[in-house]
């Protein structure tokens, strides 16, 4: 059932032209250099300290590692965080 239930989505996505992300409720995210993260679609936060960002998802975790991180903003499903961000991992 699984795969047809992909196959519909992926459909269902290219004919009313969805991006993706949307149709399978994954995390967006938009990075402006090594200061700035915008993340999407995520569930909640985990742990939060100026070196470490874990976020809940869907499917998963987000990890953000760095120095001098900050949350800027947060909304149900939007976070923006800025520091000095060296690593991003999906666990």
């Amino acid at each position: 059932m699984g795969r047809i239930n992909r196959k519909i989505r992926k459909w269902t996505a290219d004919m009313l032209d969805m991006p993706q992300d949307v149709m399978y409720d994954l995390p967006r995210l938009t990075m402006i250099g090594d200061r700035q993260l915008y993340i999407e679609n995520h569930r909640g936060v985990i742990q939060f300290s100026s070196e470490k960002l874990t976020l809940a998802l869907s499917k998963g975790e987000l990890e953000v590692i760095g120095s001098d991180l900050v949350i800027r903003t947060i909304w149900t499903e939007e976070v923006f965080i800025e520091g000095l961000i060296k690593q991003i991992a999906l666990k």
